[in-house]
Order: structure tokens, then sequence, then C-alpha cells
């Protein structure tokens, strides 16, 4: 899948994200209901910048029935060590499967990569979904304060030749 795109559905596409996408994955993860309350200062500062997307394989879920396509969520995939790195969401995309078409695309760009597994620090409150769609409990990402002051589930996603 690279970096084509991919229709997902009659309204869906996940594509490889580029340089300028970066300020609306930037609102999109400042804006994310997950990281409300205790965990807003982890996200309150945070930048998706065009730097990161170029380096990463990023890919963003759009809206492929509105002008200039929505993001709906996007996802990174880290090579070396093999990680998940963000996984998102809009909160209003949330529960029309978005996720996880993210996760199975992620899935597919990683067997593409030759890789056997990829590893997921979940925030607390999605480790439900990560669960969900099919990643194994490994373990815990202990707190690393005053970064992020809480122990993270970690989870991960074996790949299938």
């Amino acid at each position: 899948m690279s970096s084509r795109t991919s229709p997902i559905g009659p309204s869906i596409t996940i594509r490889r994200a580029v340089a300028r996408d970066a300020k609306r994955l930037t609102r999109l993860v400042r804006g994310s209901s997950a990281y409300e309350g205790k965990y807003a200062a982890a996200v309150a500062g945070y930048r998706v910048g065009p730097d990161y997307i170029e380096a990463h394989r990023a890919f963003v879920a759009v809206g492929a029935d509105e002008q200039g396509g929505r993001a709906l969520g996007f996802y990174s995939l880290v090579l070396s060590p093999p990680e998940l790195d963000l996984l998102f969401v809009a909160d209003e995309a949330q529960g029309r499967g978005v996720g996880r078409l993210l996760v199975a695309h992620m899935r597919s760009e990683a067997r593409a990569a030759g890789l056997d597994s990829v590893r997921v620090v979940s925030h607390p409150p999605a480790a439900g979904f990560y669960h969900r769609a099919g990643a194994v409990r490994i373990g815990t990402a202990l707190a690393n304060p005053p970064a992020v002051p809480w122990d993270r589930p970690e989870f991960e996603f074996r790949v299938p030749p």
C-alpha cells in the first residue's frame, strides 16, 4: 500500500501523509477528547511537524466525499524498532470503523516492510480499542515524569506473513 492511495469503503481513503497535512494532524491530536482532564498536558504543546511526517511512515484517513478530504484519523509506523508511534481518530469519526481501518492498513504496511510484530505503548483510555483490534497485552511502560506521569499499557500486534 505504501504511498498509494487506498480507498476504504465509499467515503474513506487512506493515503500517505504529506508535509502540508501537519497542521490538521496536530489539530486532531490536540483536539482529542481522550486527552482531556489529567491527560490534557500530554498533548497541549504537541506538534506533528512536516519533518516528522517526512521521516516516518505516516498515513491519513480522509473523508473522500468532502472538499479537501477532512482528516478522520492517522497513524505513524516506525520500522526500527517496529512501533505504532501515533494513532488518532477524530472524535466525530469514532465508532465508524476508522481506527480498525487504520490498524489493518498499518498491519499491511508492516507486512510489506518484512515486520512480524509491531509494538504499541497505549494511552490508557485507548487500551480497550487496541485489545479489540487484535493487539496482545505484553506489559506496562512505566511512568516517565514529567513528560508522561502515568503508567501505560504496552501491546503488540502480530503480523502474519
